[in-house]
């Protein structure tokens, strides 16, 4: 599973020499404690790293350019505790390309009504010196995120949880490998995308294997290694008697499992954080992969069903960012509409593939046929997905940007059982209600694939797309359709105008 504590954000505090020594050491001993505090404040799930505070042009570079070449630091906190003159920071900002969250804090919370005097107001000068910095990096057109308040504030500490999570999922993209087995689905174009422009802009590369690498490594899957994991599935999940031990379908179990084992050594081998595959290249499988590909996503891997590299890529990045919180995110497709006028909702599932970090209770392993793909019954989990605030996120490939799309839904409890459905499904309300949500979706050019989560909020994709530099849209709670379409077309010109 993926360990955000093994990342790092840096601390850094802006001052100068106009002030003295014993200025600056009580700039250093404020940073000092305020670095620690966040470190040891439980909401956020990295390390906090106080660096010494920069006082000139050579040491804001030194310091950028020492997080650019330090892997497991993956952004910077900046402060400026006095004033920092900003031309200092050009050289820095220029190079950094680690994410930048602006702190805009003071030490003190309150003013000290009775005892203020101006060897106070020298050394803390947030107000007017943040301003300073935050001049030159508007100037600088650098994306950034600023938060505001006192940094013990539950709120500051919020917001500091969600831009570092966002800078997790940024950070593992970076070098990363997605692998996809054959082409996407023939004639679909939503799933298809420039792969040289995703790493260009994105960091992370997606290579395209023959179906027949991965089947000789399935074919490597030894008897020991295949019972270990079927007893591992009679542990975990509630097997249909076809498929227990003597079950007539029970060679069908062996079969899933054996793909399993070789996706996971495939995957392993290569590096690979996610994957795609397609049911229209499956040529030396038994079964296309169900238990495995959802297994897999429950591992921590990216995946998306037909072709679809953008979508694997982006589950990866919302389980790195989601690590270790409440709920899961998964693989999700807008299946069929539920159109009572009273109580209209949203289906989502696919034939196989939804990761069971979404299951509410324990899921049940069956097998049925599948009418598509041309091969025996696939083994799969089934179960329902807990009630809820949850989002859909659908990365697009617009010709000129990519553009990160984010739906906020209310996943609702099924009223009904779906004895005849044996796929994994969560029903949800689009918001701001269905109509305005469906279409605003259609308008945007959204995906029938999303990334589905249950931890993760607008906020923390608006802070991943803000430092992957791409466009953001929300629907949610407010979405007027006539402001939405607008923004659509606003978003248009700028992105022309601003290449």
């Amino acid at each position: 599973m993926i360990d955000l504590k093994e990342f790092e954000v840096w601390f850094v505090t802006g001052s100068q020499h106009l002030y003295g020594e014993e200025t600056l050491k009580k700039v250093a001993e404020h940073s000092t404690i305020i670095a620690a505090s966040l470190n040891d404040a439980k909401q956020i799930p990295v390390r906090v790293v106080f660096k010494p505070t920069v006082k000139s042009t050579e040491e804001i570079y030194s310091i950028c350019e020492q997080a650019n070449t330090t892997k497991n630091c993956i952004g910077i906190i900046a402060w400026m505790h006095t004033f920092s003159p900003a031309k200092m920071w050009i050289g820095g900002l220029k190079i950094m390309q680690k994410p930048l969250c602006h702190l805009h804090t003071q030490f003190n919370r309150d003013i000290p009504w009775n005892d203020i005097d101006m060897d106070f107001m020298n050394l803390n000068q947030s107000a007017h010196g943040d301003r300073e910095f935050g001049f030159m990096v508007s100037r600088m057109r650098k994306n950034r995120k600023v938060v505001v308040g006192h940094w013990q504030d539950p709120e500051v500490l919020e917001e500091l949880n969600t831009w570092t999570r966002a800078a997790a999922g940024w950070n593992d993209w970076q070098g990363a490998k997605f692998v996809r087995f054959g082409d996407n689905m023939r004639l679909v174009a939503v799933t298809d995308g420039d792969k040289v422009e995703a790493e260009y802009k994105f960091g992370y590369a997606v290579n395209t294997h023959g179906i027949g690498d991965l089947v000789q490594v399935i074919n490597q899957a030894s008897d020991a290694a295949i019972d270990a994991l079927i007893e591992e599935y009679e542990r975990a999940y509630t097997l249909v008697p076809s498929l227990q031990k003597g079950g007539a379908q029970y060679s069908s179990l062996r079969d899933a499992a054996k793909i399993e084992i070789g996706l996971r050594t495939f995957l392993e081998a290569g590096n690979y954080k996610g994957f795609t595959d397609t049911f229209e290249d499956l040529h030396g499988m038994t079964q296309l992969p169900g238990i495995a590909a959802q297994r897999l996503m429950a591992s921590g891997y990216g995946f998306a069903g037909e072709g679809d590299w953008k979508t694997s890529a982006l589950v990866r990045a919302m389980k790195v960012m989601g690590s270790g919180l409440p709920g899961g995110n998964s693989f999700m497709e807008d299946y069929t509409y539920h159109f009572d006028p009273a109580n209209p909702m949203v289906l989502g599932s696919h034939m196989l593939e939804i990761c069971p970090s979404i299951a509410d209770g324990k899921p049940s392993c069956q097998i049925h046929p599948l009418g598509i793909g041309g091969k025996a019954d696939p083994v799969r989990l089934v179960f329902n997905s807990a009630a809820g605030p949850a989002l859909n996120a659908s990365l697009i490939d617009m010709g000129n940007r990519f553009r990160l799309l984010v739906n906020e839904v209310e996943a609702v409890a099924p009223f009904h059982d779906l004895p005849k459905l044996p796929v994994a499904r969560v029903l949800w309300k689009p918001y701001p209600d269905m109509k305005t949500g469906c279409a605003a979706w259609i308008l945007a050019g959204g995906a029938h694939h999303t990334g589905y989560s249950q931890n993760l909020t607008a906020t923390h994709l608006q802070d991943f797309a803000d430092m992957a530099g791409i466009e953001f849209t929300l629907i949610g709670k407010n979405t007027s359709l006539f402001q939405f379409k607008n923004e659509l077309r606003w978003n248009e010109v700028y992105y022309q105008i601003n290449k």
